[in-house]
């Protein structure tokens, strides 16, 4: 049975961090559930242990993700349209078909190079005609309690969950250096 995702919209309270104020604001997450019904519960589920306050569910509705692929050491989600290519035979014409993934990223180029990994298993041609930024702001897997889904579910947690690195202006080698050293050697020669 294919997963069904519904988009769920959440508005609630929330402070900001800088100035102290507070402010509502209407945030997307996804949740995978059989029915609008579930779909609600889930949210209001998940939501609870994150929301102390009270908020309130705007929206439901299905989303129309193939597929839903978290990344290590990323922090958002990123909408990619995948062209699927065929040769119709009877027609003699190439026929597209296209399909969604939610792919966890950095940033858009990030965001390409991890679905061209997660597509590279794919017997078929491809393309991918475009990739955007989604609101979604996390997304919470069914998860029935068998024991083969337990490390499942603990694996797409930490990936999805997982910050990213920061790196230091000192872990940079000074550029400098490198063309002073070539200088050097095109002197001694």
């Amino acid at each position: 049975m294919s997963t069904i995702w519904y988009e769920c919209k959440i508005k609630y309270r929330k402070t900001d961090e800088a100035t102290g104020t507070q402010k509502v604001t209407t945030e997307p997450y996804l949740v995978d559930a059989l029915s609008y019904t579930e779909a609600e519960s889930r949210i209001t589920e998940e939501m609870s242990a994150y929301i102390s306050e009270e908020f309130k569910i705007t929206n439901i509705k299905m989303a129309n993700y193939a597929e839903i692929h978290p990344f290590e050491n990323t922090d958002r989600w990123f909408k990619s349209k995948v062209s699927l290519m065929a040769y119709d035979e009877e027609s003699g014409k190439e026929r597209k078909s296209n399909m969604y993934l939610l792919i966890q990223a950095n940033d858009v180029r990030e965001a390409y190079d991890n679905t061209v990994h997660v597509m590279k298993t794919t017997m078929g041609e491809y393309a991918i005609p475009a990739i955007s930024e989604s609101p979604i702001m996390d997304v919470f897997p069914y998860f029935s309690g068998e024991d083969g889904e337990l490390e499942d579910l603990e694996k797409f947690n930490a990936r999805k969950n997982s910050k990213p690195e920061i790196i230091k202006e000192s872990d940079f080698e000074d550029p400098m250096e490198f063309e002073t050293a070539l200088e050097e050697d095109k002197i001694e020669a």
